[in-house]
């Protein structure tokens, strides 16, 4: 069986997840690219429903953020929260067309099939539903871009939602997961280093400064930091990897064998669990790099030194289990927990920046995201949309008694 993409705008109103997860996957999405046609597409059909519709456009207005929201507008409410941009399929492994979906064995392929346009997909399907119901807490869809890229998008959305006269009380990150409840994720820094010395023949070395062995030592005390936070903590259980984690990830340097290389860029992260200050961390290590590594080579050369970059941050998802928010939806969760995560989500900007307690929960596996033939499974979206129609039958059932 195979699903042809659509990117008209026109909504079928009893249109299947598979089939609007279909119309989503055929809009090329990667992150390098704008997503505006998608947003234009989800904010027609949900439009067409009786939303009220909010767009936040970037500064080149090629990609938006798009808020949906349905119900009343005078108590606290509910956030349905997923990304539009999806990563390059560019591998030479992809069995088919990565932007047009395709139905083997029960399982729905396609480049963000999981990651996470599924979640999306069950959103539209349900979305009818939402609208036709007579709701007492309202229902916020919000899709973002540029998540992929380091959760650029989301910042807009929290600032909204939080400057609403009454703002959503909770939030339901639909990053893949199974199906399972995932209450903590871990945030990250990308950090990229500039290495700056002298060059020269190789021969005459001891009068050059040399910009790879000065960024070796810094690569060094980065993985120092990285050692003592396995030794050190802070530590959560719940994680697979139950502490925080730095490490160099790419290098680049050097023009020849016989040349002193003056210059050397690298990138390095960290991520972080809740229980910490991960800006402190980050800046106590760059101070430390720059006297120890930085310095010296200033002192030896004028001229010569380290520079460093931030490339993309964003704040660890705290526990939400504690919250009223998720008390008075905690019963309709999933019975399944599945810890926590320490990949991204934009679950720790909606709590950070929007104030907005999140957790996740949503469609397919993440041991398929950003691989090809990429896929999800149709049994997982059947699940997806249970769970958002019981949460509609719990926000409109004490309306219709």
């Amino acid at each position: 069986m195979t699903l042809q993409s659509e990117t008209t705008p026109a909504p079928d109103r009893q249109a299947s997840a598979a089939q609007h997860l279909s119309d989503l996957i055929g809009f090329d999405t990667v992150s390098r690219n704008g997503n505006r046609a998608l947003i234009d597409h989800m904010a027609d059909y949900f439009r067409a429903l009786g939303a009220r519709i909010t767009i936040l456009p970037d500064e080149t207005g090629t990609k938006a953020n798009l808020v949906a929201a349905f119900g009343p507008e005078d108590v606290a409410g509910l956030v349905w929260s997923g990304h539009t941009d999806v990563v390059p399929a560019d591998e030479p492994e992809w069995e088919s067309d990565p932007f047009t979906a395709e139905v083997r064995d029960g399982k729905l392929y396609g480049r963000g099939a999981c990651d996470m346009k599924g979640f999306a997909a069950c959103a539209m399907a349900v979305a009818p539903e939402l609208a036709a119901a007579q709701l007492t807490r309202p229902v916020y869809f919000c899709f973002s871009y540029d998540e992929e890229v380091g959760c650029l998008g989301a910042p807009a959305i929290a600032k909204h939602l939080a400057s609403l006269p009454v703002p959503p009380e909770f939030a339901i990150i639909g990053e893949p997961s199974m199906m399972e409840l995932v209450t903590g994720q871990k945030g990250k820094i990308a950090m990229r280093a500039h290495v700056t010395g002298t060059s020269g023949h190789s021969s005459f070395v001891p009068e050059h400064v040399n910009a790879i062995e000065y960024a070796a030592q810094a690569i060094a005390r980065i993985s120092e930091r990285g050692k003592r936070y396995e030794t050190e903590g802070p530590f959560d259980a719940d994680f697979t990897v139950p502490h925080a984690t730095m490490l160099a990830t790419m290098v680049e340097g050097g023009v020849a064998t016989n040349v002193t290389p003056d210059s050397c860029s690298f990138t390095f992260e960290l991520r972080s669990i809740a229980d910490m200050d991960p800006e402190a961390d980050m800046a106590e290590l760059l101070a430390q790099i720059e006297a120890e590594v930085g310095a010296p080579m200033t002192e030896k050369t004028p001229g010569t030194g380290i520079r460093f970059e931030r490339i993309f941050a964003y704040p660890a998802m705290g526990e939400a289990r504690n919250s009223a928010g998720y008390a008075r939806y905690a019963r309709l969760m999933p019975e399944s927990w599945g810890g926590k995560v320490s990949y991204g989500s934009e679950g720790g900007v909606f709590e950070q920046v929007g104030g907005i307690p999140s957790v996740i929960v949503g469609p397919g596996s993440i041991e398929q995201a950003h691989k090809p033939n990429e896929f999800v499974e149709l049994a997982q979206l059947d699940l997806c949309v249970d769970f958002l129609r019981g949460i509609i039958a719990e926000l409109s059932q004490k309306a219709a008694a």
